[in-house]
């Protein structure tokens, strides 16, 4: 089974799911993880690791308008990075300097709420599939991870795409859907006991970046953003744009909400936005669990 390279625009996919008898929305079946900044604290640990090599320059720190372009986005946002900078390095440099600090990614931990929420979607019945779809690479998902069994062992490795899986050669990365959908094969290829294939809409997308956001809606999947605080700032005002996948290439800018203005759900009930894993209402995505 081949995953769909051609996906529904979120709007028009929303459109034609209303035309379905029952309710617009299934319960969730299963949920995708992105790794940095969704699950652990990389976010915070990789802004250190380019403010170091800034500083090594004389650079000032990255500003959060430039590192949301980064997020996700691999080579070509090290080139915008590069641009934006003006440091006398070219991009296998800078990726060379960035690799002599991985080993400060032995001090990853889970962000708020993780460990509880994968405790419960694991022992949910029937079960919440559980998957992680990450740029990351695999090398360096171990370095991130080794030490914090509380994530790994609740996500089956047969459930785990990394940017340089092999399934992701020929694949586009984020904000292209290809690694969820490539995720949603792995979940259904474990199927067991005549569990029917779990669909796009029953899948529940976990991510911090706007390009991972983007990718799910792509996916044709829900989406819960619970971006740093840092990128909410940037995005405030124009949180629905990002919800509903329609930041495109646009860069981040500041919004012009004022208090009380903030929007916590996309206007086509796909995607939310919350900003702790702790604040998850499991109610909202028809999960059942035992109090």
């Amino acid at each position: 089974m081949g995953y769909r390279k051609e996906t529904l625009d979120p709007v028009t996919y929303k459109q034609w799911r209303w035309l379905l008898p029952g309710p617009p929305f299934p319960p969730v079946r299963a949920c995708i993880f992105d790794l940095d900044g969704t699950l652990i604290n990389s976010e915070d640990i990789y802004i250190g690791i380019y403010n170091n090599i800034l500083h090594e320059y004389g650079k000032p720190d990255i500003p959060w308008s430039v590192n949301a372009r980064m997020q996700s986005t691999g080579h070509k946002g090290n080139l915008e990075f590069l641009k934006w900078s003006g440091l006398p390095l070219g991009p296998e440099e800078w990726s060379a300097k960035v690799v002599a600090q991985w080993e400060l990614f032995r001090q990853c931990q889970p962000l708020p709420g993780v460990v509880e929420l994968l405790n419960t979607l694991a022992d949910t019945k029937p079960p919440i599939h559980l998957a992680i779809a990450s740029s990351t690479k695999y090398a360096l998902f171990k370095i991130k991870t080794s030490h914090l069994p509380s994530i790994t062992d609740k996500i089956p490795p047969q459930n785990r795409v990394f940017g340089d899986d092999r399934a992701m050669s020929d694949a586009k990365k984020k904000p292209m859907p290809d690694i969820f959908l490539i995720a949603l094969e792995r979940i259904n290829e474990g199927l067991r006991n005549g569990e029917s294939a779990v669909k796009p809409e029953e899948c529940l997308v976990f991510e911090d970046s706007i390009a991972g956001v983007e990718a799910g809606r792509r996916a044709g999947m829900r989406v819960c953003w619970v971006p740093h605080q840092g990128l909410r700032d940037i995005w405030r005002g124009k949180e629905a744009e990002v919800m509903e996948g329609r930041t495109g290439e646009v860069p981040p800018t500041v919004g012009e909400a004022k208090e009380g203005e903030d929007q916590m759900w996309s206007r086509d009930g796909w995607a939310e936005v919350i900003m702790s894993l702790e604040d998850f209402r499991f109610e909202n995505y028809g999960i059942q669990i035992e109090k």
